[in-house]
């Protein structure tokens, strides 16, 4: 007898065990190395975060201070190796010149000089793409506002460096996401850290992934284009469509990464971006969703803030998903660390549902 179909995307399959983050989606909880998601940022800030993932993995006894030290250190290291790929990858979108900037690395990369690529390999395609020539990294600043320095050619204001920190702490490791879950099994073949990190950025790249926060802003350019938003939202949802920046497969109640990026949104001041905007747009669309789809439990993610958020500090739209990746890359390094532990190789079974020998012949003409 066949085996039972099984819903699609592997839901409920445990595939590793780990000490590094747990996520309790019907309760609305976040934790990295047991620290609460507001803990983390409150006390640790994102070296610190890095600190807790990579302690263990990449060393022993890591220290917030030590890792901004190695991380500064990377970021020189890639500053350095820009004439390798910069002049090949400047002639692609942003995203994808990204990816050839990772896959420019040696399969001898530290953790380190991974992590530290892509706050320089981002900032200096942004800048390239605008006619302006890289800068040099900071090794005296944090990796928060030493990107936002290099992006725009000038340290920018504190508020807007803590409120970049606040945001890649807050998304910096999500459980066994896809690009992590990707991250795993390319380490779990013994091939190096550097190409772990490569296929966890192609996956993170799709739209239903780390792709997400752009095509959100797209929806409020829309629905202000409008000039209604109630009628944009209910023509969006009795088409069946989605509302980017509501709803989340894991987290079943609030997403608690949506209310951080929303208090470091607000810290931000009154201007910051279309806060405001973004605001009714969601209490509309809460109240929407709750008559389209009575019964179910819909939330703002994390998506619909950190677009908000992303554009105050002037990162461009198409650098969002990059951004996203600058932050989760300690997670995934952590996480293919973690995975190259255990000594095994993934291999799991797929259910074959095709025909078989006698149903094609039964099937064919003389």
């Amino acid at each position: 007898m066949s085996a039972p179909p099984r819903s699609g995307g592997l839901e409920g399959v445990v595939a590793a065990e780990t000490v590094l983050s747990h996520v309790d989606g019907e309760r609305g909880i976040l934790l990295v190395r047991g620290c609460p998601l507001d803990e983390l940022v409150a006390r640790h800030g994102y070296e610190g975060a890095v600190a807790l993932l990579w302690d263990g993995f990449a060393g022993s006894g890591l220290t917030r201070d030590s890792v901004r030290r190695d991380l500064a250190s990377g970021r020189q290291r890639a500053f350095a190796g820009l004439d390798g790929w910069l002049a090949t990858a400047s002639h692609l979108p942003l995203s994808e010149g990204v990816r050839i900037c990772l896959a420019a690395l040696p399969d001898d990369s530290t953790p380190a000089t991974i992590a530290g690529a892509l706050p320089v390999g981002i900032a200096a395609l942004v800048r390239v793409h605008q006619g302006a020539a890289p800068i040099e990294p900071d090794p005296a600043l944090a990796t928060a506002a030493d990107f936002l320095r290099m992006l725009h050619g000038a340290a920018v204001e504190p508020r807007l460096a803590q409120a970049l920190e606040t945001y890649i702490t807050v998304v910096i490791d999500n459980g066994l996401g896809a690009s992590t879950f990707t991250a795993r099994v390319v380490a779990s073949t013994r091939a190096s850290l550097a190409a772990a990190v490569v296929g966890a950025y192609c996956a993170f790249t799709g739209p239903l992934h780390g792709g997400a926060p752009g095509p959100t802003l797209d929806m409020l350019d829309a629905i202000a284009a409008s000039g209604d938003i109630d009628g944009w939202l209910e023509r969006k949802l009795a088409a069946g469509e989605r509302l980017m920046g509501f709803g989340h497969r894991v987290f079943r109640v609030r997403d608690p990464r949506a209310d951080l990026l929303r208090a470091a949104l607000t810290q931000l001041g009154p201007d910051s971006g279309r806060l405001a905007f973004a605001a009714e747009v969601e209490r509309r669309a809460l109240a929407a969703l709750a008559r389209a789809k009575p019964g179910r439990t819909l939330q703002s993610n994390v998506e619909l803030n950190a677009a908000l958020l992303l554009e105050a500090v002037g990162v461009p739209r198409d650098g969002f998903t990059p951004v996203f990746a600058l932050a989760r890359v300690a997670g995934w390094i952590a996480h293919a660390l973690e995975q190259q532990q255990t000594g095994r190789m993934m291999r799991p079974t797929a259910r074959y549902i095709g025909p078989l020998p006698a149903e094609s012949s039964a099937g064919s003409g003389p």
